[in-house]
């Protein structure tokens, strides 16, 4: 790029708002520009609040206002902008071709406020955050703004910069205003630490991932629409297990992705929202079809190399409430670790899995309905205390230790399984599958609950245990007879295998 950028300068004292005015000439690239301004407040410190979420979000994250007064405002033209003090910057106008560049010490914060601001950039980021503490970036309350890159992206000298926001920085969105991102080659937000978002209505189309994260991406409320070729969010930190996590406690997310739309490398967990998430061309896409017995062959047509999932983590998922509407490909919930569901409503279709976990799942309550799935829910073991489940499946409806996914035996239908195990302890079952409605490659036991079981054949049983199976209370309706135990395909209460 070559164009004059205009240089701003904010002097912050410690403690006390003060002013000062200076005026200078300096080079950056051609020719820079000292633009007066007045200097802010800036020793506000990051406190976290004393709410449920008080440690994943602070009371700085959660305040959109500013003095206005003291702020710098700044009209965009034909101009690179380079801010290089701490302060208050409100942003208004059109910038083709060219960037706003943050370039403070680590030690300090900036916000942008975002006016009406159309910033557009062949092949660079059009916010580029290069070196500070923390930025803020607030969309002014009725405002809509657009950043786009429109080419390939080119790296700089020290960053791959691979994002239309790109900052090295923990980056917070907030505000009530609007702002579009569009990515013809690249990802729309870009964080090499924390991702932030608190407020405000944003509308992400990329080529690659919607929101690329390495620390942690965590959404306290907003309206949130990402169309992604990649994944619609995406966090990854290979060096820290306690990082590379997605949490979210309020507002509204929808993704349409060409890969997972939620994937982390640490803990994924939700306290609310509102979720539509939907990969490829969806579940439907998927014909699904069951063998007959002992037979886990699956007839996908998705892909078979990218992974299409909804809500995947390569560590654990904890879902505490939420309303989720999951339309996926692959899993529409994916964990190769624990899985635990405390409550929240469910809408999933899935081209394999509803739920997965190579793990342990544990099912407090919440409202489950799953009319299209290869498997209802799959874990290495099953843990049902409430709620209510209605699911249509080609093969198992509940299944503990086995399966397509490799988790368990998938070659012995009659092996016993190491810490497979299906409990049920309360809740209201109501399944009808191609499979095993309940299978479990170890025991199974029912201690409470109201179960109604469908099992349409194909050599199956409505209630399948390879290992023992109890029950000491539940009340059981199935189509063939096996919560008695007897025409079971596995073991029978006491006893070997038939």
């Amino acid at each position: 790029m070559n164009k004059k950028c205009i240089h701003i300068v904010s002097l912050a004292l410690i403690l006390f708002l003060s002013a000062c005015t200076s005026v200078q000439k300096t080079q950056l690239e051609e020719t820079t520009t000292v633009v007066t301004s007045e200097t802010i407040e800036s020793t506000e410190q990051d406190t976290v609040t004393h709410s449920e979420d008080s440690e994943m979000f602070t009371a700085r994250d959660k305040e959109f206002g500013y003095d206005e007064s003291n702020a710098t405002a700044i009209t965009l033209s034909n101009e690179n902008v380079v801010i290089d003090k701490e302060g208050v910057y409100v942003l208004s106008g059109t910038l083709s071709d060219g960037q706003v560049i943050i370039n403070v010490s680590d030690t300090e914060k900036v916000q942008l406020v975002l006016n009406n601001v159309t910033i557009t950039s062949d092949n660079t980021a059009p916010i580029y955050v290069k070196s500070a503490d923390k930025v803020f970036l607030t969309l002014k309350e009725g405002s809509t703004n657009t950043l786009s890159t429109t080419g390939t992206f080119a790296a700089d000298a020290e960053n791959n910069v691979d994002g239309v926001i790109f900052a090295t920085s923990d980056v917070t969105l907030n505000g009530t205003g609007s702002l579009i991102i569009n990515s013809a080659t690249g990802h729309g937000i870009v964080g090499k630490d924390d991702v932030v978002i608190t407020g405000g209505n944003y509308t992400i189309t990329t080529a690659n991932h919607g929101i690329s994260a390495n620390d942690s991406v965590r959404i306290a409320d907003g309206d949130v629409h990402i169309s992604s070729g990649k994944d619609g969010i995406q966090v990854e930190n290979i060096e820290d297990s306690t990082k590379g996590f997605f949490y979210m406690v309020n507002g509204t997310l929808s993704i349409q992705a060409q890969g997972d739309a939620i994937s982390t490398s640490g803990t994924l967990q939700i306290d609310g929202g509102i979720y539509t998430l939907t990969t490829g061309d969806g579940a439907r896409s998927v014909t699904l079809q069951n063998y007959g017995m002992g037979t886990t062959q699956q007839a996908n047509t998705g892909s078979d190399t990218v992974s299409q999932k909804g809500l995947k983590s390569d560590s654990t998922i904890h879902i505490n409430a939420g309303e989720f509407a999951i339309n996926t490909v692959d899993d529409s919930i994916h964990s190769t670790g624990d899985i635990t569901i405390m409550n929240g409503e469910f809408s999933l279709e899935s081209g394999d899995d509803a739920i997965h976990s190579d793990a342990a799942i544990t099912l407090e309550n919440g409202n489950f309905s799953i009319p299209y799935a290869y498997e209802g829910i799959e874990g290495l073991s099953l843990t049902v205390n409430g709620g209510i489940y209605d699911m249509v499946t080609t093969d198992d409806g509940f299944n503990a230790g086995g399966g397509a996914d490799s988790s368990g035996n998938t070659n012995d239908p009659f092996a016993i399984t190491e810490g497979a195990t299906i409990t049920i302890n309360g809740g209201t079952v109501t399944i009808t599958s191609d499979g095993d409605s309940l299978d479990s490659n170890g025991s199974l036991t029912i201690n409470g609950g109201t179960l109604n079981l469908t099992c349409n054949g194909n050599g199956n049983t409505a209630i399948d245990a390879s290992g023992t199976y109890t029950n000491n209370g539940g009340d059981i309706t199935t189509n063939d007879g096996s919560e008695s135990g007897t025409g079971m395909n596995g073991m029978r209460p006491g006893a070997g295998r038939p």
